[in-house]
């Protein structure tokens, strides 16, 4: 594993460094090079596992944005919640995003389904399983990876600033039920998935209420529009 990307950097380590030592998260790497020795392919690769921390730092977060487990076909996932690699066709998801994106704020959908630009502004594209098996959805269900994003949302929640969560679907709404709305602007709407997009996921205004808010709040508002 590449040491470098393949571990947490900067303040995350110092906020989650303890939990990372906590005898189920060495079980959940046992669990991972098993499943490599008998040939399994897990998504993302071992180097981006953490790449939605590597990429926003805690400080820098305005936006939470929360996804279940990583993209399972080849070359999709890269660490980052919804986002695919370069060169990799946006999914049915994603491409609803795009579209409640230009409804809401006149921004016409990306060519590409690279959401990295998003994150180094501070949307932290956090997925509630970190891995998955290829070809095998929700396969790392219940191996460890969600009592470490339970942490990672309470580590979050308090942090000495206010944030916008995005909750699409009821298992991000779940997750974070314990997130201080008092403090944090909290968002839902159902899942961008085609089975429950047109049940009010359109027409939610999500990207334009957290851009609202964070003026309101004196913060820089997200940049949303996507370079080629």
């Amino acid at each position: 594993m590449n040491q470098q990307k393949g571990s947490l950097l900067g303040s995350w380590h110092a906020l989650l460094g303890e939990e990372l030592k906590q005898p189920y998260m060495q079980e959940l790497r046992n669990k991972l090079l098993t499943a490599k020795r008998e040939g399994k392919v897990i998504c993302p690769p071992s180097e981006l596992i953490f790449n939605a921390f590597n990429s926003t730092q805690p400080q820098d977060i305005r936006v939470v944005i929360l996804g279940q487990d990583p993209y399972h076909n080849p070359g999709q996932a890269h660490g980052l919640s919804f986002s695919v690699e370069y060169g990799i066709p946006a999914p049915p998801s994603l491409i609803n995003i795009y579209k409640e994106l230009e409804r809401d704020l006149g921004i016409p959908s990306a060519r590409h389904g690279n959401l990295e630009h998003w994150a180094k502004q501070g949307v932290l594209l956090l997925n509630c399983v970190l891995t998955v098996e290829q070809h095998k959805p929700a396969s790392h269900k219940d191996w460890g990876w969600e009592r470490f994003t339970d942490r990672v949302i309470e580590v979050i929640n308090d942090l000495p600033i206010s944030l916008v969560f995005l909750l699409w679907g009821s298992y991000a709404q779940n997750k974070v039920a314990k997130v201080d709305s008092s403090r944090h602007l909290v968002l839902r709407s159902p899942h961008p998935s085609p089975l429950s997009a047109y049940r009010g996921f359109f027409g939610n205004g999500h990207f334009s209420r957290a851009n609202d808010w964070l003026i309101n709040q004196g913060r820089e508002p997200i940049d949303w529009q996507l370079p080629d």
